[in-house]
């Protein structure tokens, strides 16, 4: 057999019985993280236009649009929620493969595939879980695989294989299908990571055109459509087209053995490479009574290898203001001192544009240095307050990362609620019982009780 032979049968192969306790445990904290972030960001710049767009387009109304309640055609409520879940850059990211840990947003785009599909074939959490880990780790795998470059933004690329994997196991999709469905989502695959150095909203597109496509093309391979013989690493396959020089190695490495996923909760709603920085100002403003007045500048030094470079541009406030703040270490780091917290409250236009915070924002300075034998994500942040006192925070890792510093789990349920209760949109006590639903998801007869609740 071949690679994409490989694969395919171990996606018809394995059961929820195969996985690892472990694995079973982040997937569900992750099912309970991405519908979090969704509803969070039901009300974000952009989400309510593509809304609008797909509640106009009509349809069958069999998935939900979680916050909303509109119920619409399974692949446009998958775009949408995957879009609202992507809005804060708050959701689950840093796929693991092999101890290589990569820059990835898998989870926002397949957790509302899986859900989506589950919904109007009401299965239950087992079935939901199965999809989601056998999803993540086909985009993980292709990630891993890969050649970064090109200037493709994987959301839009593995993202829609992860996506296809994950529809085509609940849908129960039989080998043949499986090839094919592997082919049409490869004739759609696409997106450019420009959109987030222009700060755009279609940052976030990828995260939801990749879900619709996942769920288009599984739908279509069911009805017998076909496209072509190898769409992964065939003559003019995925990796042919996009990354001529992958590893196919590991592709199948401890296939069926391992099950690769993303390893990072965040605890901020912003970019992951602003977070040391954030965290460390947050640490300084706890520790010491700092009027924003008072402080005379302060000094962000972030890792020469930092990522995204963007985080490190002065901040500006374009056509899109979130967008600038979620990726701005100036911003993100004068909104802590200032507001002794990160919340999505913090990030909304009226926040960005508080003049306590646009006037701390010209004290931040950015600057790069070596930090030899630490991660890409180390910051150390200054602050030095007019009356000469200073104030110095260093972070390595910070908080989120599973294999090296976790939330605790009722830091992962404080998020959940505050983003519930930040969208105004979800009754605090259906959320809190969906909450305990999806803490133990795995013995949820039918997901629709879940979707109910937060609908």
């Amino acid at each position: 057999m071949g690679i994409t032979e490989d694969i395919i049968g171990n996606i018809l192969a394995t059961r929820f019985d195969c996985f690892p306790r472990e694995i079973v445990a982040r997937a569900r904290d992750e099912v309970l993280d991405t519908i979090g972030c969704a509803i969070g960001g039901a009300n974000d710049t952009g989400c309510p236009m593509i809304l609008e767009l797909v509640r106009e387009w009509g349809g069958r109304g069999e998935s939900t649009v979680l916050a909303h309640g509109l119920k619409i055609p399974s692949h446009n409520a998958a775009l949408v929620n995957a879009v609202m879940a992507r809005s804060f850059d708050y959701g689950i990211v840093d796929m693991c493969v092999e101890g290589e840990v990569r820059p990835a947003h898998i989870g926002e785009t397949v957790v509302p595939v899986a859900l989506a599909v589950a919904e109007p074939k009401a299965l239950g959490g087992r079935e939901l879980l199965t999809a989601l880990i056998l999803g993540e780790d086909v985009a993980s795998r292709m990630m891993a695989a890969s050649n970064s470059g090109g200037g493709w933004d994987t959301t839009g690329t593995v993202n829609t294989f992860g996506a296809t994997a994950a529809a085509g196991k609940l849908w129960g999709l039989d080998e043949r299908q499986w090839l094919h469905a592997f082919g049409i989502a490869l004739n759609q695959v696409g997106g450019t990571v420009q959109s987030l150095m222009d700060r755009m909203h279609a940052f976030k597109l990828g995260q939801g055109l990749s879900a619709q496509r996942g769920i288009f093309s599984v739908r279509l391979a069911s009805q017998g459509f076909t496209a072509l013989h190898d769409p992964l690493v065939g003559k003019g396959g995925y990796f042919d087209l996009y990354s001529p020089d992958y590893n196919p190695a590991v592709l199948t490495r401890h296939l069926g053995q391992k099950y690769y996923t993303e390893v990072t909760f965040k605890p901020y709603p912003s970019c992951r490479g602003t977070h040391a920085a954030v965290e460390g100002a947050l640490a300084i403003a706890a520790k010491n009574h700092i009027p924003a007045g008072d402080i005379d500048e302060v000094a962000v030094i972030v890792s020469t290898r930092s990522f995204p470079p963007i985080l490190r541009e002065p901040f500006t406030l374009g056509e899109v203001p979130h967008v600038n703040a979620i990726f701005s270490l100036q911003y993100t780091v004068a909104s802590a001192l200032l507001r002794g917290g990160a919340r999505p409250e913090h990030f909304t236009e009226a926040a960005i544009r508080d003049p306590r915070v646009v006037e701390l924002i010209r004290k931040v300075k950015v600057t790069t240095e070596e930090f030899p034998g630490e991660s890409f994500l180390a910051a150390t942040v200054r602050v030095k307050m007019k009356d000469g006192r200073g104030f110095a925070e260093h972070v390595n890792v910070p908080k989120g990362n599973e294999l090296e510093h976790p939330m605790t789990r009722e830091e992962k349920r404080a998020k959940f609620l505050d983003n519930v209760r930040f969208s105004g949109r979800v009754n605090m006590k259906k959320a809190a019982k969906a909450l305990a639903m999806l803490e133990n998801l795995e013995n949820v007869k039918d997901v629709r009780e879940i979707v109910r609740l937060l609908a």
